[in-house]
């Protein structure tokens, strides 16, 4: 699994996490190039290779012209869903600029389309964060990591005053990440950065077991006194062999439902991203037999599956846990019996063979096809399978 973390020693900004992302391989042409699919002009990018306190980053100097019309969150959106980016690159883009306008509104207690963006609806920022989700798939990351965010220290100068670091809508975004201070002062982590971040990153913590394959440093604008004001990409091919993996589980529990529903909340809950659910059942208030619907998922796909039980079941609440999960490292081979060719589903631990399993679906449509019985089918799959190791 490619996994890209940040090490935000230095806080983050969008620009830092672009440059970052150039120097960690991402070609900048090729990046160029699919920015110009966005579809609006009048912005400039340099990329250039400068020092910070004797560390050698790569800065992305996004110029744009001042403009004086403040940007609504669909006038946002309007100019990703009509440019011809990729599908995944749009979807990765809008849900920042959503997260984004969810934070100002909660800052600014006004509904989302309402909130009118300052600085992060500048076309600058806008190039920042397209850019970022443009160079996460050149470089074909699959998972984000973070480390904790160091947010500076003072006060900053904003479109409403000065405020104290971290500003607002940065306190709101890092909500549930870890953070801390120091003696530097200044706003280390911008709201551009911080959306991206908490966006994409499905949790905080120590670098995680894996084989660096390229490493990138974003330069920030401030220089300071022996202390290297960039950001670090390290990005990796991750271990996946057996490991702890901290996920959460949502667990609700209801008694007033057709059981006929809850067999198309599993359908939803699978589609948004669920790493498992099940239903158990349970003996609730009033002796009433009811079912507890336990769905597991990446902390990221929380509030998606949240709000799908409370759209889809009868639930008035929704409690959520960590949990830890160990799996194990995963692998398919395909073999070919006297019944088709049949994907054999193997999980392994520290490269022994702990079990060999025949896919169902398969062995169940080659079974239908031939008119014999499903054991016969998996059996000829696990011979197959045995003879396919003694080569």
């Amino acid at each position: 699994m490619r996994t890209l973390y940040f090490d935000c020693y230095a806080g983050a900004s969008g620009d830092m996490i672009l440059g970052a992302l150039v120097g960690a391989g991402c070609d900048p042409s090729n990046l160029m190039e699919k920015l110009a699919s966005l579809g609006v002009e009048g912005y400039e990018v340099q990329f250039t290779t400068v020092n910070r306190s004797g560390l050698s980053a790569t800065r992305a100097d996004v110029r744009a012209p001042e403009e004086k019309k403040h940007r609504h969150l669909k006038d946002i959106l309007g100019i990703i869903n009509d440019s011809r980016l990729d599908e995944k690159i749009k979807g990765r883009a809008t849900a920042i600029f959503m997260r984004l306008a969810e934070a100002e509104s909660h800052v600014h207690n006004e509904p989302v389309e309402k909130i009118h963006f300052h600085e992060v609806g500048a076309l600058d920022a806008i190039v920042d964060v397209v850019g970022a989700c443009i160079g996460f798939e050149l470089l074909g990351v699959d998972r984000f990591l973070s480390s904790a965010l160091h947010v500076g220290s003072g006060t900053v100068q904003m479109a409403h005053g000065r405020f104290p670091v971290p500003p607002p809508a940065v306190a709101e975004l890092l909500k549930d990440a870890p953070v801390y201070s120091s003696e530097i002062r200044g706003e280390l982590v911008t709201p551009t950065g911080a959306a991206i971040i908490s966006t994409v990153c499905e949790q905080y913590g120590a670098i995680p077991r894996m084989r660096i394959t390229s490493v990138g440093y974003g330069a920030g604008f401030r220089e300071y006194d022996n202390f290297p004001n960039a950001l670090r990409v390290i990005i990796g091919e991750e271990d996946e062999r057996a490991q702890d993996e901290r996920l959460l589980m949502i667990e609700t529990n209801v008694d007033d439902m057709s059981p006929q529903i809850l067999g198309f909340v599993m359908e939803r809950a699978f589609s948004l991203g669920a790493l498992d659910c099940y239903f158990t059942s349970v003996q609730m208030k009033k002796n009433r037999p009811g079912a507890l619907v336990s769905i597991l998922c990446r902390p990221a796909d929380r509030e998606r599956l949240t709000e799908m039980l409370f759209a889809e079941t009868t639930t008035l609440g929704v409690r959520a846990f960590e949990v830890e999960r160990r799996a194990l490292e995963r692998e398919t081979v395909a073999v070919e019996t006297r019944f088709g060719a049949i994907d054999i589903k193997i999980a392994r631990l520290d490269n022994l063979r702990v079990k060999a399993m025949p896919e169902f679906e398969q062995c169940r449509a080659a079974a239908e096809r031939a008119r014999v019985s499903l054991r016969e089918v998996e059996e000829a799959a696990q011979a197959a399978y045995m003879k396919l190791r003694e080569k």
